[in-house]
């Protein structure tokens, strides 16, 4: 259904884009109120399945244990991160963030739409507030490494750190109610 409802969009795109081609004072609008009418319907078809699609108790199942086990995998090498960040060479930071990091956060970004479902928009907004601050830390940290700046590297590692915490905090609080 969400392949028909989007060739349905699709069509009606270009129908409509060639329909005012055509010429270039005038527009047939006997034919290109139609084509409108049906991009309209196929786009109200299209965001019917996506939402059904999203509401699917196995995807949801599936993206809760994407997204705690991702949530997880991030604090536990932001720890470890944390706790040896002066002994990785300044400049040598950033491959340890890409090496460590960049799958789980992938990861929870790919899954994070199945929250509102889970938990609902309030829970959604608390733990990716959080989280989006943290992954936000971790981009500065990356930068500054790649700038050689030794104190804003080992300083936004730990503030990283405490937002993913707070992140997991927030998790459970929605996940007990």
């Amino acid at each position: 259904m969400i392949n028909l409802a989007r060739f349905i969009v699709v069509a009606s795109f270009l129908a409509g884009a060639y329909l005012a081609s055509l010429h270039e004072e005038t527009i047939n609008w006997m034919l290109f109120i139609p084509v409108i009418i049906a991009g309209v319907v196929g786009l109200v078809l299209l965001k019917s399945s996506e939402k059904a699609a999203a509401q699917d108790d196995s995807l949801l199942a599936s993206d809760k244990q994407t997204l705690e086990t991702s949530l997880n995998n991030i604090l536990s090498n932001l720890r470890e991160l944390d706790g040896r960040k002066d002994k990785v060479p300044t400049y040598q930071m950033r491959f340890e963030i890409d090496r460590m990091f960049r799958d789980d956060l992938n990861n929870f970004a790919d899954s994070r739409e199945s929250m509102k479902h889970l938990f609902g928009l309030m829970a959604y907004a608390d733990i990716l507030s959080s989280f989006a601050a943290g992954e936000r830390y971790l981009n500065r940290v990356w930068s500054a490494s790649t700038d050689g700046y030794v104190d804003e590297v080992l300083t936004y590692v730990s503030k990283a750190h405490s937002q993913f915490e707070h992140a997991l905090e927030e998790w459970k609080k929605a996940e007990a109610g």
